[in-house]
């Protein structure tokens, strides 16, 4: 698993270590009911963070997606199918955004990379 963390998410951990820790484990216990495997769980959540046009949310299910072997293709396929239910705009500036973390280098490479 990437090793990157946002230092907005490292600040607020330090600030609030016990509302992260609350926080995380209520994502844990969502993630172990989930049906899906670990990539379509990643995708999903993508979908749901682009709709939502959270920007730090979406950088941080590109790059989980990313290293549960979703590939850039697939990525951007959920953005682009965000255009006729959440609007172009999001669309557009998700695309944006997963292409900064894909050309930072802060997304895991390999096959699921380009």
């Amino acid at each position: 698993m990437s090793e990157y963390l946002p230092r907005i998410y490292v600040d607020f951990t330090e600030q609030f270590p016990d509302v992260a820790e609350a926080q995380g484990a209520l994502a844990r216990t969502v993630r172990d009911r989930c049906p899906f495997d670990h990539k379509t769980d990643r995708l999903i959540t993508l979908a749901l963070a682009v709709g939502a046009q959270a920007e730090g949310a979406v950088r941080s299910n590109v790059r989980k997606a990313l290293e549960h072997g979703a590939t850039v293709d697939e990525i951007q396929a959920v953005a682009l199918a965000a255009i006729t239910t959440c609007g172009f705009p999001t669309a557009v500036a998700a695309l944006r955004w997963i292409d900064e973390v894909v050309s930072a280098g802060d997304a895991p490479r390999g096959d699921a990379a380009p």
